[in-house]
């Protein structure tokens, strides 16, 4: 390996200061952190205590583009990105038009590399089905052969049972990794809220736990038939974590993902009707809360992943029913599992597992664990810092979150990709 090029000095990693040489956009070395350590000819970046966490990998955005650029850009989708300490990205196929060609994977990829050339890096979901309808199977080897990553039929439920057959034994050849978004359209058709006590008082149509469930066991069941890996989507409740872990007991080849905000929060978040908590599947229980905590404490629930869903500001100031599901969440993910971390809920390890070592294992990436030949993705997060979430520190287009308004722990200061330096929180500010 050549010799390096740049240093990372006065970095937390493993509860030890560390200075980290990097060469060629990987990692070279870890050194305990020495002031009198000659770095003449080195590029230097002073972390100043703060903590050393890989690049983090987020497996299911919505970025809007093409179609929808008043919600997000790819170039404002990936500034969020990197602004939130992620090094990489997956994005689903909603786009209009959908990304089930290869034309459109290809504009992605190369507004992409046109807007961000270091990164954040951009990986594309492509339709299982052609439009997302769900009658007729995307082409998969050519969405694979444009840059795809995996397919999925996102907020659509394909319902046809031996089409997501036929969609799971062809992913083998691609060798695309099939997501599902886990619901029956019949039984949650219409539901606004979580079906329960808060539905009822609210006088909202509600969307039954068992609408996911049961979509959970049918992809368990052939996942288990045809021996073939299935990735099931933004899990919300209780009964889909107990059927999973037994699934996973039984050697069952399934993986799985939940959200930060089905960790924070419940259905108690819509009593005053907020839109902001609007969401597809929609906030549980406390009691759906607590299980997922256990869930991913414990590796039931592989990876956690935002599912970004940016929309403009008039679209969610309209009365609940109309307004569109979704949570935009890639500015305040990593703060927002901090809080998980400081509440002791989650440790920093869990952390760096469901955010960058799980997901890597899961899509096929490699992430860095700060071991020589690592790619040098480093996110220097201060877990002393506060902001507030706001208009004008958030840098995704969509600023829908429950959380607009609050003071949030800890704060990304710099992110590196591949060695470079591409965020840096003091000279955003500056406006440099």
């Amino acid at each position: 390996m050549a010799g390096p090029e740049c240093v990372v000095r006065n970095g937390r990693w493993q509860d030890r200061m560390q200075d980290v040489l990097i060469g060629q956009g990987r990692i070279i070395e870890l050194l305990p952190a020495d002031p009198d350590r000659d770095l003449a000819g080195l590029t230097s970046f002073d972390a100043r205590g703060a903590l050393l966490l890989p690049g983090l990998i987020d497996g299911h955005t919505h970025l809007r583009d093409p179609g929808q650029e008043y919600k997000e850009d790819i170039f404002s989708g990936l500034q969020a990105a990197a602004q939130g300490g992620f090094s990489r990205i997956l994005c689903m196929a909603n786009t209009d038009p959908v990304n089930d060609c290869a034309a459109v994977t290809v504009h992605m990829l190369n507004k992409a590399a046109s807007s961000h050339p270091w990164g954040p890096f951009l990986h594309p979901v492509g339709a299982l089905s052609k439009g997302l309808a769900g009658r007729e199977l995307a082409p998969f080897f050519e969405l694979a052969d444009a840059g795809c990553v995996a397919l999925s039929n996102d907020g659509i439920p394909v319902t046809d049972n031996h089409l997501f057959r036929r969609a799971m034994e062809y992913s083998q050849g691609s060798g695309l990794l099939i997501i599902d978004h886990c619901e029956d359209p019949g039984l949650a058709a219409g539901g606004l809220v979580n079906e329960g006590l808060i539905s009822d008082s609210l006088g909202l149509a509600g969307q039954p736990a068992i609408a996911e469930s049961l979509q959970v066991a049918r992809d368990i069941l052939l996942a288990k038939y045809l021996r073939i890996p299935v990735h099931l989507a933004h899990i919300s409740t209780r009964e889909s974590v107990e059927l999973i872990a037994k699934a996973k007991a039984e050697g069952v080849p399934v993986s799985a993902e939940t959200c930060p905000h089905y960790l924070l929060w419940d259905e108690e978040l819509v009593r005053g009707f907020s839109t902001l908590a609007k969401v597809n599947p929609p906030l549980r229980t406390r009691d759906d809360v607590h299980s997922l905590r256990q869930a991913v404490r414990e590796g039931v629930v592989d990876i956690l992943v935002t599912d970004h869903a940016p929309h403009a500001d008039f679209e969610k100031d309209v009365p609940f029913a109309q307004a569109p599901n979704g949570i935009s969440g890639l500015d305040t993910a990593l703060s927002l599992t901090w809080s998980l971390v400081q509440d002791q809920i989650l440790s920093a390890e869990d952390l760096i597992r469901l955010w960058s070592s799980a997901p890597a294992s899961v899509y096929g990436f490699r992430a860095n664990t700060f071991s020589p030949g690592d790619p040098a993705d480093i996110c220097i997060f201060d877990p002393q810092a506060s902001w507030t979430v706001g208009w004008q520190t958030m840098a995704s287009k969509g600023k829908n979150t429950p959380c607009l308004g609050q003071v949030l722990p800890g704060r990304v200061q710099a992110l590196m990709v591949q060695g470079r330096l591409i965020y840096e929180q003091a000279r955003e500010e500056r406006g440099q």
